[in-house]
């Protein structure tokens, strides 16, 4: 099959590619350059650096996790809280209708006690007035008798 010469032959290009001006060299570049052993240490060193940012990449995932455990924890503290703040509202509404219902109780006890002092006070008079009707009675038999 012919070759259609509008595209550009890859291999052709790079051969073809003038080398970099003085001190403008590449990592690509140092990487095609030089000896084998060159070419290796600059691969491991990839792989170090490769290695290296999966590490900070871990411990960067494990701080996240910890800091989204964290989180969970005070919201659940907070949910806790919420739960008491609730328990103790509810609890103090309880103490509070109790409360006012003592004192309707006391006041009723004080109103039904001022109620007995008074029936009480009204007997007092009438036994009083009795002693008095009995004496006068009593002074007037001893006066009939003489």
């Amino acid at each position: 099959m012919p070759r259609d010469r509008t595209t550009p032959d890859p291999k052709r290009a790079r051969r073809k590619a003038k080398p970099p001006a003085a001190g403008a060299s590449t990592a690509h570049t140092r990487l095609n350059r030089g000896s084998p052993e060159a070419k290796a240490t600059s691969a491991e060193a990839a792989r170090n650096d490769a290695e290296q940012f999966r590490r900070l990449a871990e411990e960067a995932r494990e701080v996240r996790d910890h800091h989204r455990d964290a989180l969970e924890t005070i919201r659940q503290e907070r949910e806790r809280w919420r739960e008491t703040a609730e328990s103790a509202r509810a609890a103090s509404e309880d103490a509070r209708v109790a409360a006012e219902e003592a004192r309707k109780a006391t006041v009723d006890a004080v109103t039904a006690t001022a109620e007995t002092l008074k029936v009480t006070l009204e007997q007092m008079k009438v036994v009083e007035e009795m002693r008095r009707t009995l004496r006068e009675i009593k002074d007037a038999t001893k006066l009939e008798h003489n």
